[in-house]
């Protein structure tokens, strides 16, 4: 069974401009044997966040009887702010489909979700109008409105095994619905 080590490294700014690219270069040297480099993630702030495995190669959908369990959904009403507790059954972290469908029009950078304490924060940057579809969808790594790709900054959701906590904020005194939708999974086989 191979073995993961978790290495992290700060990169410091030589002058407060806006960075265009970054050039990353895995090298090992003087050494025998496998190396595997995987989930190389760069992220912006002076603190590493949050980090899971892709588990895809490990787990299986959540039985329970022997049967496959569906997917799970939840609903809300968010009006300003909210914390939405999600319940995973499952053994395993699973990736959170979010969409928000505004009740009134808001300014720009209204819509946040994030996890716990407001780590892994995900934010949508356009201007929100009454009736519109935003969907921050862990499942195929999208950040849509109305069916088409759009701008958003940070994190796609996910809940770990047990249950998990994932403030969603939007402008202050409106409101919005809330649907959560996700697959819980167990060790594979």
């Amino acid at each position: 069974m191979a073995e993961f080590t978790r290495f992290s490294e700060t990169i410091l700014k030589k002058k407060d401009a806006r960075i265009v690219s970054v050039k990353v270069s895995l090298v090992v040297t003087d050494c025998t044997g496998i190396f595997w480099f995987t989930d190389v993630m760069a992220q912006e702030g002076d603190r590493l966040t949050g980090y899971v495995i892709n588990t895809e190669t490990l787990t299986e959908k959540y039985r329970e009887d022997g049967e496959v369990v569906p997917k799970r959904f939840y609903n809300g009403i968010v009006r300003s702010e909210a914390a939405l507790v999600i319940l995973n059954r499952g053994a395993d972290t699973a990736g959170l489909d979010f969409k928000v469908y505004p009740i009134q029009t808001m300014e720009d950078d209204s819509i946040v979700i994030s996890q716990g304490a407001g780590s892994h924060k995900a934010k949508f940057v356009s201007a929100v109008r009454a009736g519109d579809e935003f969907a921050l969808l862990a499942s195929t790594r999208q950040g849509l409105r109305n069916g088409s790709a759009v701008t958003k900054e940070g994190f796609f959701q996910y809940s770990a095994a047990g249950d998990s906590k994932h403030p969603v904020t939007v402008e202050k005194y409106k409101s919005a619905r809330v649907y959560v939708e996700f697959q819980e999974t167990q060790d594979g086989g």
